[in-house]
């Protein structure tokens, strides 16, 4: 029984690393392109990434067929909600740095239990306490002298609450399809409502896409095809909850890369913000002797 979470936990430690380097990728693309177009070329590339592995793993195939619709409408309903979350994230990307997107972002580890409710799940006084300690964390990061936030926080606060509705989303089909094919689905989704508000928002040229290539074929291979494949494959073992607080460490890793690549500093005050974010959501997920109780 515990191999099964233990590779779980694994593989969400591993996506988490990867968008954590990918909020670079986002801020480097947005040097060439907009929002949309990053959006829908690197979905599209991601779901070419995923198709190829159906390819080569079709006959590891775990014996069960699932029919067409259970993918269209799962697909359809995961892909819209995240669209809406990438799209939300990549254009705050544009004016906040990586780290502080990051940290934002993980903002969905307290969320995820909160809404939770709304699906007949009360949450404990722990999530309370998490919650309190992610808000005090994300105004000490991005709060201004002039006590405001900065449009592009804004953004990507919007982002974090579909970025919640989506581990939930991913944790409820999971387990009831085959996980690559799921992911397939929803990137074909996403990348087609992109690229129509691309085509309806932003000027699209070759010249913009050949100069940010390598932002977007990092971002679609790595980012898409390879992190939300994990996360899809490994939600089929790990409740929701459990995935967020793992896959909120991506803005460690997002952190750190916008250090070490794009040089980008964080003040005392935005550290220990940081810190208390990463805390908030640590201890929402601590395990309470008070069990989850169902809402009747």
């Amino acid at each position: 029984m515990r191999s099964p979470v233990f590779k779980a936990d694994l593989l969400l430690l591993l996506a988490a690393a990867i968008w954590g380097s990918g909020f670079v990728a986002q801020r480097l693309g947005m040097d060439h392109v907009g929002p949309m177009t990053f959006n829908a070329a690197r979905f599209a590339i991601g779901f070419l990434t995923v198709l190829l592995v159906i390819r080569f793993r079709r006959s590891q195939g775990d014996g069960v067929t699932f029919p067409l619709r259970t993918y269209v409408l799962g697909g359809g309903v995961a892909g819209v909600v995240l669209f809406v979350a990438a799209a939300l994230q990549q254009i705050g990307m544009i004016t906040t740095t990586a780290g502080k997107g990051g940290f934002i972002t993980g903002l969905y580890v307290v969320l995820v239990p909160v809404l939770g409710i709304f699906i007949r799940v009360r949450a404990g006084y722990a999530t309370w306490a998490g919650a309190a300690l992610a808000l005090a964390g994300l105004y000490l990061l991005s709060v201004t002298a002039s006590f405001e936030l900065t449009r592009g926080d804004w953004w990507v606060v919007a982002s974090s609450f579909f970025w919640a509705v989506h581990v939930l989303v991913i944790g409820r089909l999971a387990p009831r399809v085959e996980a690559l094919r799921l992911a397939a689905a929803q990137f074909a989704v996403a990348s087609a409502l992109a690229m129509i508000a691309a085509l309806l928002a932003e000027e699209i040229r070759a010249d913009q896409l050949a100069a940010g290539k390598w932002a977007i074929i990092y971002s679609g291979i790595f980012s898409v095809g390879f992190a939300f494949g994990l996360q899809v494959v490994a939600q089929r073992s790990a409740p929701p909850a459990h995935a967020a607080v793992l896959l909120s460490l991506e803005a460690v890793f997002a952190a750190l890369c916008g250090w070490v690549i794009l040089g980008e500093t964080l003040a005392g005050r935005q550290i220990a913000g940081c810190a208390l974010m990463l805390c908030g959501g640590l201890v929402s997920q601590i395990r309470r002797r008070d069990p989850v109780v169902p809402v009747p």
